[in-house]
C-alpha cells in the first residue's frame, strides 16, 4: 500500500510521467492491485488519454466501484458524455452499486447537455440507492436540473436536502441567474449569506452576469464592495464578471478600473472582457489600443478577441480600422471561424451599400453557417434596401429548414414594408403565429410598421391591441403609424394612454410624437414636448428630435423659429437637420436660407444627390434659371447623378414598380388614361369610380 501511495504521488503531471509510472508498477508487480491500477487509470484519464485508460481498465483482473467511477469521470471531463452513459449502464449490468461519486460524475455530464430524460433516470437511481439525502449527490442532482433550465425541480431537490453546502447554494443561484430571475437569485444570495455559508467565485460570478442593465449599477457597486470585503478582489473569475457587469450597466470607467486593479492576475478572458466592454460602448480606438497591449503582455488573440475588436469598430469613424483586421484574420488562419465571419459580415453590412458584396462574399465562402450567419445577411439585405434579396434569403432559410427566430421575422417584415407587399406580409404573419406561440416586442413592432406602410392602419391597430402593451417598442410603432397616416390626434391620444399606463417612453417615442405634431401643425404643442423631454422624462433631446422640430416649424411656415432652434442646439447640427431645413425652405420659398443650408450640406456630403435635387427644385419654383443651370453644371463636374424615385404597388400577389414619367409598364396606356380622367374632372367622383371599375375589369 505504501509503494502504491508513493507511485500515486508521482503521477498526474503529463502523459509521459503516467506512462513511466505505469511501467514501474508493472515491473514491481503492483499493477494487479486494484488500488494501484485505479491510480494509473486515473492518471491517464486526467491527461485525457482515455484510450490508454480504457485498455488498462479492461485488463484489470478485479475492479471496484472506484474503477468505474474513474472511467465515468474521465469520459465526462473529456466531454464524451455518451460513452460515460454507456459505462454507467455497463457498471450496473456488472452488479456494482452506484455511490455519491458515481452520481456526481454522471450528473455533471448530463448537466453539460446530455439530456434531461437521462438526468431524471439518474434521479430515480439516486432515490432507489438511498442517496437522496447525500449532500454530494444532492448537489450534483440540483446542479443538473438548474443547468437543464428546470429550476423548479432544482429548488425541490434543494428543499429536500437536510444538509447543504456552498455547491448546493451556488448551483441554485446560478440556475435562477441563467433564467434571468433577478429576485430569486438575489434572495437566495441573501439567505445563503445569513446562514453562514462561504461566498466564493461560484456564487458571485453568476450574480454579476445577471446585472446587465443601467438600473443595476448601484447593486453592482454593492457586490463590488462585498467582493473586496471577502478577499476576492484578485479572484480572476469574479473580476472578469465584474468588468462585464459594469460595462453592461453603462459604466465603462468602472469596468476599466477593475481591469487596471488586476495587474498580475489578468488572463486572456480578462482582456477579452475589456475588449467586449469597448465593443458594447463602440470605442474602436480604445479597443485597438487594448488589442495591441494584450499582445505586448504576451496574450495571443483568440476567436473571442477578434470578434470583440471587430464589433467595436462598427461605428462610422472606425469602420476602415475594422476592415484592416480582415487581412490579419486570414494570416492567422481564422477566416473559417463562424463567429469571426459573422462579425465581419456585420461590419461590412454596417458600412454602406458598396460593402454588401463583401459581406455576401464572406457568407458564400462559409463552410458552416449558424443562425447568426443567416440572420446577419438577411438583416443586412433588409437594412440596405435590398428587400427582394432579403425575401429570397428568407425563402432559402425555409427550404433549408433553418430555425426562423424573432430577428429573421423582424427583418422580413421590414422587407415587406419597404416593398409594400401586403399579401406576402400577411402570409409571413401567419407563419410567425404558427411557428411561435407569442411574438417578441420588436417582431410585433415590425409587424405593426409593415401594416402601416401597406396602408392597413386597422390591421396595425388590431396587432397592437392583441399584444401585451408593457414596453415602449410596441407603442412607438402604432404612434408612428397613425402619425404617418395623418391621424396625429390619435397618435397623441395613444401617447397619453401610454403615459397613463406608466409605460416609460424612450427617445423614439418622442420622435413619433413630434412627427405627429408636425403632420397636423401643432407647433406650440410640439415645441412644448421638445422642451419637456429632459425635465419631465429624463430623456435629453437628440439630433433626430431637433430635426423633427425643424420640420414642425417649417410645415407651420415659421422658418425663423426653425433657424433659431438650430442655433441653440447643444451640438453641431448634422446633415439630417440641414436637409430638413432645406426641405422646409423649399415649402416656404426662402432662397436665402435655403442657400445657407445647401452650402453646409454640400460641404458635409458633396456626393449626396438629395441636396442638389432639393435646391434645384427651389431654383425652378422661383424661376432662378441661371442658378439652376450652375447647380446642374456643378453636379456634372462632381459626377453626381439624380437617382430616380421608385414606387411599388401589389396587385393579385404581384408587385408592380414605377418611377417618375415611367412608360415601361405593360399597362401604362390604361394607367395614364385613368390619370388624365382624374385630372380632368376631380369633382365627378361617381363617374371616375365607374371608369376605374371598367378598366380594372378589362385588366383582369
Amino acid at each position: 500500500m505504501k509503494q502504491a501511495q508513493q507511485v500515486s504521488g508521482s503521477l498526474i503531471r503529463s502523459f509521459e510521467e503516467v506512462s513511466k509510472a505505469h511501467c514501474r508498477v508493472v515491473k514491481l508487480g503492483m499493477i494487479l492491485e486494484t488500488y494501484t491500477a485505479n491510480t494509473v487509470v486515473g492518471g491517464y484519464a486526467k491527461c485525457k488519454e482515455l484510450g490508454a485508460a480504457r485498455d488498462l481498465f479492461e485488463e484489470m483482473p478485479e475492479r471496484d466501484v472506484a474503477s468505474w467511477n474513474t472511467m465515468i469521470g474521465g469520459y465526462v471531463n473529456d466531454g464524451d458524455t455518451r460513452t460515460a452513459w454507456e459505462a454507467l449502464k455497463e457498471m450496473k449490468k456488472c452488479g456494482f452499486l452506484f455511490d455519491e461519486y458515481t452520481f456526481g460524475s454522471v450528473l455533471k455530464g448530463i448537466a453539460k447537455g446530455f439530456g434531461l430524460r437521462c438526468g431524471q433516470q439518474v434521479h430515480t437511481e439516486v432515490v432507489k440507492s438511498g442517496y437522496q439525502e447525500n449532500v454530494y449527490a444532492g448537489s450534483a442532482l440540483l446542479d443538473m436540473y438548474a443547468k437543464c433550465k428546470r429550476v423548479d425541480e432544482a429548488y425541490a431537490v434543494f428543499e429536500c436536502m437536510p444538509d447543504r453546502n456552498s455547491v448546493s447554494w451556488n448551483g441554485l443561484i446560478a440556475g435562477y441567474a441563467e433564467l434571468g430571475d433577478y429576485e430569486m437569485a438575489i434572495g437566495l444570495f441573501g439567505d445563503m449569506e445569513r446562514e453562514g455559508f462561504r461566498i466564493d467565485d461560484g456564487t458571485l460570478a453568476p450574480l454579476l452576469a445577471l446585472l446587465n442593465d443601467p438600473s443595476f449599477r448601484v447593486l453592482t457597486m454593492l457586490l463590488h464592495g462585498k467582493v473586496t470585503k471577502l478577499g476576492l478582489a484578485f479572484n480572476t473569475i469574479v473580476c472578469n464578471a465584474m468588468i462585464s457587469s459594469y460595462s453592461e450597466c453603462g459604466s465603462l470607467k468602472d469596468a476599466k478600473q477593475v481591469f487596471d486593479s488586476m495587474v498580475g492576475f489578468q488572463d486572456l478572458v480578462t482582456w477579452n472582457s475589456l475588449l467586449a466592454a469597448y465593443s458594447v460602448h463602440q470605442q474602436g480606438g480604445l479597443a485597438m489600443k487594448a488589442f495591441m497591449d494584450m499582445q505586448v503582455n504576451g496574450f495571443e488573440p483568440d476567436v473571442y478577441t477578434f470578434t470583440s475588436v471587430i464589433s467595436s469598430t462598427l461605428a462610422d469613424d472606425c469602420q476602415l480600422l475594422g476592415k484592416s483586421f480582415h487581412g490579419m484574420i486570414f494570416k492567422k488562419g481564422l477566416d473559417r471561424s463562424v463567429p469571426i465571419s459573422n462579425a465581419l459580415m456585420a461590419l461590412y453590412l454596417k458600412s454602406d451599400n458598396k460593402s454588401v458584396e463583401d459581406a455576401l462574399s464572406i457568407y458564400k465562402s462559409m463552410d458552416m453557417r449558424d443562425q447568426v450567419s443567416w440572420n446577419s445577411i438577411l438583416t443586412g439585405f433588409s437594412q440596405n434596401g435590398l428587400s427582394e434579396n432579403a425575401l429570397e434569403c428568407f425563402k432559402q432559410m425555409l427550404s433549408e429548414l433553418v430555425e426562423i427566430d424573432q430577428y429573421a421575422f423582424s427583418a422580413v417584415f421590414r422587407a415587406c414594408s419597404d416593398l409594400a407587399t401586403l399579401q406576402l406580409g400577411q402570409q409571413v404573419h401567419s407563419l410567425a403565429m404558427k411557428m411561435r406561440n407569442d411574438l417578441f416586442d420588436y417582431v410585433t413592432s415590425s409587424l405593426i410598421f409593415m401594416y402601416c406602410k401597406c396602408g392597413c392602419i386597422e390591421d396595425a391597430r388590431k396587432a397592437f391591441d392583441e399584444t401585451p402593451q408593457d414596453t415602449a417598442i410596441i407603442w412607438n410603432s402604432i404612434i408612428f403609424g397613425y402619425a404617418q397616416h395623418g391621424q396625429g390626434y390619435t397618435s397623441l391620444d395613444l401617447f397619453y394612454s401610454m403615459r397613463d399606463r406608466l409605460v416609460k417612453p424612450d427617445h423614439i417615442t418622442f420622435v413619433a410624437v413630434l412627427t405627429a405634431c408636425s403632420h397636423i401643425g401643432l407647433l406650440d404643442e410640439g415645441c412644448s414636448f421638445l422642451s419637456s423631454m429632459e425635465a419631465d422624462y429624463g430623456i435629453p433631446p437628440r439630433m433626430e428630435h431637433y430635426a423633427c422640430a425643424v420640420d414642425l416649424c417649417g410645415r407651420a411656415g415659421r422658418l425663423d423659429r426653425a433657424e433659431a432652434l438650430i442655433k441653440r442646439m447643444p451640438f453641431e447640427p448634422d446633415a439630417m437637420v440641414w436637409k430638413t431645413l432645406l426641405g422646409a425652405c423649399r415649402m416656404c420659398g426662402d432662397i436665402e436660407l435655403a442657400s445657407q443650408a445647401a452650402n453646409r450640406l454640400l460641404e458635409m456630403e458633396p456626393q449626396e444627390q438629395c441636396t442638389y435635387v432639393l435646391l434645384s427644385s427651389i431654383y425652378s419654383h422661383l424661376g432662378r434659371w441661371n442658378e439652376n443651370a450652375d447647380l446642374k453644371r456643378l453636379m456634372k463636374h462632381r459626377g453626381v447623378r439624380k437617382v430616380p424615385g421608385w414606387s411599388w404597388i401589389e396587385l393579385k400577389n404581384e408587385v408592380h414598380s414605377f418611377n417618375a414619367a415611367d412608360r415601361m409598364h405593360r399597362s401604362s396606356d390604361e394607367i395614364y388614361q385613368v390619370i388624365d380622367h382624374l385630372t380632368a374632372d376631380m369633382s365627378d367622383k361617381d363617374k371616375i369610380d365607374e371608369e376605374i371599375q371598367i378598366l380594372d375589369n378589362e385588366y383582369h
